[in-house]
C-alpha cells in the first residue's frame, strides 16, 4: 500500500494573479470609454426613467395606464425643457460673444485690486534686472492658427440628433416596459424562493433609487430657482438669471466640483456686471450660502444618514466617470454610486463594501 497521510489537505484553488486582475481592470476602463457612444444613451435614459417612476406610479393610482403616464411625463418633460431652452438661447449666446471683450474690461478692475503687490513685483523685477549681469535675448512666440474644420462640425450636428432622440425613445421604453423585462429577467431564476427574494430585492432598490434620483433632482431644481430669483432681486434681466439659476442646478448634480465651478462663474459675472468689489462679490456669496444649506442641512434631513456616501469616494467617482465620460459622467457619478451601495447592501455577504462607501 502506498504510504502517506490519507487526511492530506486538498491543493488550494487556485487565484487569479494580481496582474490578471489590472488587466482585467483596464479592459473594463477602456471598454467604458471606448463605448460611451452607446452607453451613455441608455444611462441617462435610465436615469430619466428612475426620475419619471415615482410619477408613473403615483398617475397609476388615479387609474391613468403607464403608457399614457410615460407619455404625458415625457411630453412634459421635453416642453419644459424645450421652453426653458428657449429662454436661455439668448443670454447664452450673449454671453459667449460678449466674454472676450468683458474679461478684458475686467483686467483693470482686478488690476486696482492686486496694485500692492504688482508694486511689490515690479520692485522684485527692477532689482533683478539691476543685479543681472548678462541679458538674454527674447524669446519668440511662434502662434499657429488652426481653422475649424466644417466637415467635423457638418458631422457631429446628425449624431447629436440621434443621440438626443435614442434618449428620448430608450426613457420611455424604460418607463413602460422596464418592469416587463425585470419580471423576465426573474422568471429565469430556477427556484421560486430565489425569485421571491430577488423580487423584494429590486423592488425596494428601484423604489428607493427612484426616490433619491426625483429628491436630488427636485432639491437642485430649487436651488437654481432660489439663486435665479435672487440675482433677478439684485438687478440681473430675468433671462440672464435663469441661465446662472440653470447652470447652477446642473453644476450640484456633481457635487464638490459642481459647486466650486459654480462659486468661480459666479464671482467672474459679478466683477463683470458691477463696478464695486462688495456688489461684485454679493453673487458668489449667495451661491455659496445657499449650497452650504442645501448641502449641510436640507439634503441630509430629506435623505437620510442611509444615502450618505464618503467625500474621499465621491471624489475618486467624480475623477474616474469625469475622466471616463466627460461632463454626463460627472452628472451621473453621484447616482451610479448610490446605486451601487445599495445593491451592495442588499446582497448577503456585500454589507462590509457598502460600508465602505459611506
Amino acid at each position: 500500500m502506498p504510504s502517506g497521510d490519507s487526511s492530506a489537505a486538498a491543493p488550494p484553488r487556485p487565484r487569479a494573479s494580481t496582474a490578471l486582475m489590472v488587466l482585467a481592470t483596464l479592459a473594463v476602463g477602456y471598454t467604458l470609454w471606448a463605448a460611451q457612444a452607446v452607453l451613455l444613451p441608455i444611462l441617462l435614459a435610465m436615469f430619466f426613467a428612475l426620475v419619471g417612476n415615482p410619477i408613473l406610479r403615483g398617475l397609476q393610482k388615479i387609474w391613468i395606464p403607464r403608457f399614457i403616464g410615460a407619455l404625458l411625463v415625457l411630453l412634459v418633460g421635453l416642453a419644459a425643457t424645450v421652453m426653458l431652452g428657449r429662454q436661455l438661447v439668448v443670454p447664452a449666446g450673449e454671453w459667449m460673444q460678449q466674454a472676450p471683450r468683458e474679461l478684458r474690461l475686467l483686467t483693470p478692475k482686478l488690476k486696482r485690486m492686486t496694485e500692492p503687490m504688482q508694486q511689490a513685483n515690479q520692485a522684485a523685477q527692477t532689482f533683478a534686472q539691476v543685479t543681472k549681469s548678462d541679458s538674454k535675448p527674447p524669446k519668440v512666440q511662434v502662434v499657429t492658427i488652426q481653422d475649424a474644420d466644417p466637415w467635423k462640425s457638418l458631422t457631429a450636428t446628425p449624431k447629436m440628433i440621434a443621440s438626443v432622440l435614442a434618449v428620448v425613445l430608450l426613457t420611455y421604453f424604460f418607463m413602460v416596459f422596464g418592469e416587463n423585462l425585470q419580471r423576465n429577467a426573474i422568471a429565469l431564476l430556477p427556484t421560486r424562493q430565489r425569485k421571491k427574494i430577488t423580487v423584494d430585492i429590486l423592488q425596494a432598490i428601484e423604489r428607493e433609487i427612484s426616490r433619491y434620483v426625483l429628491t436630488i433632482t427636485l432639491i437642485n431644481i430649487a436651488l437654481g430657482m432660489v439663486l435665479a430669483g435672487a440675482l433677478h432681486w439684485l438687478g440681473v434681466d430675468l433671462s440672464e438669471a435663469l441661465l446662472w439659476g440653470t447652470l447652477a442646478a446642473l453644476l450640484n448634480f456633481a457635487p464638490y466640483v459642481g459647486p466650486l465651478i459654480g462659486v468661480v462663474l459666479m464671482l467672474l459675472m459679478g466683477f463683470i456686471t458691477y463696478d464695486e468689489i462688495g456688489p461684485s462679490l454679493l453673487p458668489a456669496a449667495i451661491y455659496l450660502g445657499l449650497h452650504t444649506l442645501e448641502g449641510q442641512i436640507l439634503t441630509p434631513v430629506v435623505l437620510g444618514r442611509r444615502m450618505a456616501l464618503s467625500p474621499l469616494i465621491l471624489i475618486l467617482a467624480l475623477m474616474l466617470f469625469g475622466w471616463l465620460w466627460g461632463i454626463i459622467g460627472l452628472l451621473l457619478a453621484v447616482p451610479l454610486l448610490v446605486c451601487m451601495k445599495m445593491v451592495l447592501a442588499r446582497i448577503e455577504g456585500m454589507e462590509g463594501w457598502a460600508r465602505l462607501l459611506e
